[in-house]
């Protein structure tokens, strides 16, 4: 749903204004597909592309979720999604048939439809690893040209994954889904890792114990309300200074609040004594707070440096040595850290912001092996031009093309679509660990 910070998509969802814009060739960006419980996964049947082994398998776990499954296109018939199964590629050659195929049943893709791709990462024989590599440029590509709130992303299957794999089947749920409406031109690498899909796929994290830190507002409170609504007992944290607008948040969402500076050296303790007290222990831990204090580096001194630096990356080191050093850290526990696309493309201005999300991203495949030691993972979630207070301080020149000129969505995100891709990884994503999923719109603009 658009916001007040975006007026001119708030101005388009008049008809009339729509078709102004239409005739003055302005951007016409489509009204984003988004989680409501109780609607279909997709908007119309799936196609699946493919004639091996893993067609057959994707195929099948389509049809036990009880959506409409087709091996070939019917003429004229709206689908809701594309799936190809282009996991036994061996030569360039064999990319035609299928990436043809894509292209002739695109435009029967429903607004808020699907493109996924199942595939391997490069690996073996030149001519095998430029065929798996070839997948990745036309999907990321592709995305490019989808319109009407499409979007495409990709999954990889790791050395001994097969399409079957629980972290394959949930992956694909969630970039089927309406979860994920901001994320595109992506892709998911599933290793090998324990993991059943949930029960209720409307309640992925039923009886978990959750910690959000920065939980007081913007993404911070709708990654505690998304975990909340997929059924977390949440631990909403922020400092002292926020105490009002955590309490609000926590009160509205049914979670608990706790109020603290992360940067004290104790804050991982503290956090696990209240998760303890009440819960008896900690299963998801989502690294949120974090500051920026931009100013070119020629303009740098050691306070906005320091600051940026000890709350966005080293206070989340120490908290995670004390989780990981304690009985309360629940079986298969999940990390979920905020980096962000600064922190993969570099921003002007932000230096030490970057270095920091940089540094999160490095910590995160540092842990991975960790993690996995003790059956969970560690990710982080890249946003980019998501609708924040942050984002809102950028010139509104400057917004408001950062806006428009995202390839197919022209629009930013909002903390909800963060907030989704947190709860994936925090939830049934078993096999994807230390990895960095960007929620950008296929842009790498903004904090």
């Amino acid at each position: 749903m658009a916001t007040a910070q975006d007026s001119y998509l708030r101005l388009l969802e008049n008809p009339l204004a729509r078709d102004l814009a239409g005739r003055l060739g302005l951007p016409r960006p489509a009204r984003l597909r988004r989680y409501r419980r109780g609607e279909p996964l997709i908007p119309g049947p799936v196609l699946v592309i493919g004639t091996g082994g893993g067609a057959d398998t994707l195929a099948a776990a389509l049809l036990a979720w009880d959506l409409d499954v087709r091996r070939h296109p019917v003429p004229g018939e709206r689908l809701g999604a594309i799936v190809a199964a282009l996991d036994e590629l061996a030569a360039p050659g064999d990319l035609a048939g299928p990436a043809l195929a894509i292209g002739a049943s695109l435009r029967e893709l429903a607004p808020g439809g699907r493109v996924v791709t199942v595939s391997r990462p490069a690996a073996g024989e030149p001519a095998v690893a430029a065929s798996r590599q070839a997948v990745q440029g036309l999907l990321r590509s592709l995305a490019r040209e989808l319109r009407g709130g499409v979007t495409g992303n990709g999954i990889l299957l790791g050395e001994g994954v097969d399409a079957g794999s629980p972290g394959v089947q949930a992956a694909l749920r969630f970039l089927l889904s309406a979860r994920s409406a901001y994320v595109d031109g992506q892709f998911l690498l599933v290793g090998s890792g324990d993991g059943t899909l949930p029960e209720d796929p409307d309640r992925p994290l039923g009886g978990k114990v959750a910690a959000v830190t920065g939980g007081a507002r913007g993404i911070g409170a709708a990654i505690a309300e998304v975990l909340r609504r997929d059924g977390a007992n949440v631990i909403a944290i922020d400092v002292p200074a926020a105490g009002e607008q955590l309490a609000a948040v926590a009160n509205r969402i049914g979670a608990t609040a706790l109020q603290l500076d992360i940067t004290v050296p104790e804050a991982g303790n503290r956090i696990l004594a209240h998760a303890g007290g009440r819960y008896g222990r900690l299963d998801i831990v989502v690294h949120n707070a974090g500051i920026t204090r931009d100013k070119l580096l020629a303009n740098m001194d050691a306070e906005r440096w320091n600051a940026v630096l000890e709350v966005n990356l080293a206070a989340q080191l120490r908290m995670n040595e004390a989780f990981l050093a304690s009985d309360l850290l629940g079986p298969a526990p999940r990390i979920v850290c905020l980096a962000s696309t600064s922190g993969i493309a570099g921003n002007r201005g932000q230096t030490n912001y970057a270095a920091s999300k940089a540094g999160v991203i490095g910590m995160v495949q540092a842990l991975a092996p960790a993690l996995a030691g003790r059956g969970g993972t560690v990710n982080a979630v890249a946003p980019g031009f998501i609708e924040t207070d942050m984002t809102a301080r950028i010139p509104a020149a400057t917004r408001e093309v950062a806006r428009r000129l995202l390839p197919s969505l022209q629009q930013g995100g909002q903390p909800v679509d963060v907030a989704e891709a947190v709860a994936f990884l925090a939830g049934g994503a078993a096999g994807i660990n230390g990895q960095t999923l960007r929620v950008c719109g296929q842009s790498l603009v903004g904090a």
